[in-house]
């Protein structure tokens, strides 16, 4: 079931009502049923291949716990193959067969495997991820095992964060299942608040934006450098809106019923490195990644490395260049089966690889040019080429193939002399949507306005701290907005992986 549809729009006031009128010890059975039929209301059979999973990491928590040694190590390694075995048979079987065949066409072998035709399970990579993140812990000692077979089931199945994350630990959220959450009108109001301005992002912004990425992304050659450039910067937002915009929902949705989840983003284009983006980009997955895949490669390469290394470089560089690449080419491929997403990965590896390498001599050239004179400026042009690298790796993340995604970086250094000539410019401009996309750019200015203001003043203590006839004013506007300025209901981008 999607946040934008109708059939939330009832599923959601109806569970969350039931949920305060049932007495506490009752309420997760509530919760693991709503959350089975709202997973169910995609693909129904698909719920087994999550009941499998459940089962299977539920005992092995148990097993872990219980165990000494190597059959500690073995009932985990169990967990893992089952939830990554799910995973690569839904999601990479395929890519990889397609390939292989790819490969043998080469070289004139026959590959007698056929393209099966298997629908990836909605949200599969989130899920396999939050139950992973269960039995490492408990095998890393840091999280009980679960007895109670239900709540392991809902920590699992938790419907806000089921398809899209964030990707919670066992130590925030599965405690919470045993919480009694009264009523609480300050709770409820800040909670279905968080929601509007989810639904604002996705619906107003994201679905408009939208709009002119499909149109050029469509195909790329009828379009020049300009355009491309607009599509890509737009694309940019547009999947920011739209992820953050679901997050908020999610937040929204299980704050309501009194239930806290981790914040996802944090103004990420406002960042002034690569480095400072992922720590504010999807936040719940570069941690994933960070505990269980950088850090262990990270101590596993720094055991095997002293003193100077290949090609002149210091074994520390090496250190954590080996764990970084590893780790964003894992990141990409999580998000997709495709090279696009693959290279994507590489790319913001790349990035932060050489941002590691020229650390010294960048911080010399920006003392030699007298930049830390003008902190105000130097924030400003390392947000803006912070948000331009990402954004032009955005490019492969969109493309529907390498050589799509050729074909716009290719088309991208076309057509700047029409900045002289403002009518030729405005020309090629015509059909792609941005007169759809002026409301969407509009809300947009309006929400990175808020993030900002955010940094330097708690926004929601200020308005309600504001005569009650301008915080309504603003309510009854927002939810005016909503209604007359969303467009029409388009599947959030992430429900794909």
């Amino acid at each position: 079931m999607a946040f934008n549809s109708f059939a939330f729009l009832l599923f959601f006031p109806l569970v969350t009502g039931a949920y305060f009128m049932l007495a506490h010890r009752w309420r997760w059975v509530l919760l693991l049923a709503a959350s089975c039929f709202f997973y169910m209301y995609f693909i129904p059979k698909y719920i087994l291949i999550l009941g499998f999973t459940i089962g299977v990491d539920y005992a092995a928590g148990l097993l872990i716990e219980r165990a000494e040694g190597r059959r500690r190590r073995l009932f985990l390694a169990g967990s893992l193959v089952a939830n990554l075995g799910v995973l690569a048979f839904f999601k990479y079987f395929n890519f990889l067969s397609d390939n292989l065949a790819a490969l043998a066409s080469f070289i004139g072998w026959n590959y007698p495997v056929a393209h099966l035709g298997i629908v990836l399970p909605i949200g599969l990579s989130f899920h396999t991820f939050q139950a992973m993140s269960y039995t490492i812990e408990v095998y890393r000692g840091r999280q009980r095992a679960e007895r109670h077979l239900g709540l392991f089931a809902l920590y699992v199945l938790f419907y806000p964060q089921l398809v899209a994350g964030p990707i919670e630990r066992p130590q925030n959220l599965l405690r919470q299942f045993r919480e009694e959450h009264d009523f609480d009108y300050g709770r409820v109001t800040s909670g279905l608040k968080l929601m509007a301005w989810g639904f604002f992002k996705k619906t107003v912004i994201a679905d408009r934006l939208a709009w002119v990425v499909n149109i050029v992304y469509g195909d790329p050659t009828r379009f020049n450098g300009p355009v491309l450039a607009t599509a890509t910067v737009l694309f940019s937002f547009q999947i920011f809106c739209d992820f953050s915009g679901y997050s908020d929902i999610a937040l929204g949705s299980a704050r309501v019923m009194g239930f806290r989840l981790m914040r996802n983003f944090d103004s990420p284009y406002q960042s002034r490195s690569i480095a400072e983006f992922w720590r504010r980009w999807h936040i719940s997955l570069s941690s994933w990644f960070g505990d269980y895949v950088f850090r262990p490669l990270s101590s596993a390469v720094s055991r095997r490395l002293s003193g100077p290394t290949f090609a002149g470089l210091k074994a520390e560089y090496v250190i954590y260049a080996t764990p970084i690449i590893v780790t964003f080419l894992l990141s990409g491929l999580w998000h997709g089966a495709n090279w696009t997403f693959v290279l994507w990965g590489a790319l913001n590896g790349v990035y932060l690889v050489t941002a590691i390498l020229t650390k010294s001599p960048r911080a010399r050239m920006r003392k030699r040019l007298h930049l830390n004179a003008s902190p105000a400026l130097l924030a400003v042009g390392q947000i803006a080429a912070t948000f331009g690298l990402v954004s032009f790796a955005w490019i492969f993340f969109r493309a529907r193939s390498l050589q799509e995604a050729s074909t716009i970086c290719t088309g991208l250094l076309s057509g700047w002399a029409l900045l002289a000539d403002p009518a030729a410019l405005a020309s090629s401009f015509r059909g792609v949507g941005m007169s759809v996309a002026a409301v969407g750019i509009a809300g947009l200015v309006l929400v990175e306005g808020v993030q900002f203001a955010q940094k330097h003043v708690d926004v929601q203590a200020l308005v309600n701290a504001q005569p009650w006839w301008m915080r309504w004013g603003l309510y009854y506007a927002g939810m005016a907005s909503l209604y007359f300025l969303h467009t029409k209901e388009g599947q959030f981008i992430y429900f794909q992986f």
